[in-house]
């Protein structure tokens, strides 16, 4: 039976890379159903996306991309496309992006597996346990983050999580943690033009009247909301709307946002180059 597979590579740029990819797929009898890349020129770097179907077993197909290394310098990833990534989703008192993620996964629209949310405060347990999943509340105060953090750490290895989502988790991670979970941990944050930080953002737009708001997935870093982004949506307001308008609309875009970003990253559609990313879109 063939199985599908999703093959994301980057290099440096330079002639040969495509037809290196696809002669070695044509040579084991895949069969290429999606191609994607993009040459940085700034960067001098190129990225690719190839999904495909085939006989052979991962292991198999990783080792024959392997010995591309040398002659292309090539940093890649191979995914079998029937295995659902596992997540983790941190939260806090806010529940939209939550209830979004969950209602997608239930309905089929979001391909991966939820394996448990973990809260700082316990308001979420029967929205989470309603669709069985585990709801983990870990407290935390300004003493006691090492400790929170380090059983954070604990549910990623014991469920084996390959992504951790941050719906709306009103916490700053520190600066090791974000280390350990580079390239693998979204964020979702409002952003407005002009920005608005502090309490109340939605009340300070509305005061400013502001005729945008929208919101920003990206990667975590330890620079805060300042990670490779991922997505951003945006609607458009006036002057009729009041700050609770803004703040159910703002809400609605963050949850599309954050969808797309995890979407997107568990389909492989999102490369690192640097401190942005390549979104290769569906």
């Amino acid at each position: 039976m063939n199985a599908e597979y999703v093959l994301t590579l980057s290099c440096p740029d330079r002639p040969g890379v495509v037809a290196a990819v696809s002669g070695l797929l044509a040579a084991r009898g895949c069969n290429i159903t999606d191609s994607q890349q993009f040459g940085d020129q700034a960067a001098q770097r190129f990225f690719m996306r190839v999904q495909f179907t085939a006989v052979l077993p991962q292991d198999e197909l990783s080792s024959a991309f392997a010995g591309l290394i040398p002659e292309f310098g090539m940093d890649f990833k191979l995914r079998d496309l029937s295995v659902k990534p596992k997540v983790l989703i941190l939260v806090s008192k806010f529940g939209h992006c939550l209830n979004d993620l969950l209602y997608r996964v239930r309905s089929g629209l979001l391909d991966i597996e939820i394996v448990a949310v973990a809260s700082n405060h316990p308001d979420l347990r029967p929205l989470t346990q309603s669709y069985g999943i585990d709801y983990h509340h870990l407290p935390v105060t300004p003493e006691t983050r090492p400790r929170q953090e380090a059983e954070i750490l604990a549910l990623v290895e014991h469920y084996q999580v390959e992504l951790v989502v941050l719906a709306r988790y009103m916490q700053v991670l520190s600066e090791d943690l974000c280390e350990k979970l580079s390239g693998r941990a979204i964020n979702i944050h409002h952003s407005f033009l002009p920005s608005f930080k502090g309490a109340k953002p939605y009340h300070q737009a509305h005061d400013r009247g502001v005729k945008l708001i929208g919101a920003t997935a990206h990667y975590v870093t330890s620079d805060l909301d300042e990670g490779p982004i991922i997505e951003q949506e945006v609607a458009r307001v006036d002057h009729s709307h009041s700050p609770a308008d803004l703040v159910a609309i703002g809400r609605d875009v963050e949850c599309v946002a954050l969808a797309h970003a995890v979407r997107w990253h568990a389909e492989q559609r999102v490369l690192l180059d640097g401190h942005k990313t390549i979104v290769f879109p569906r």
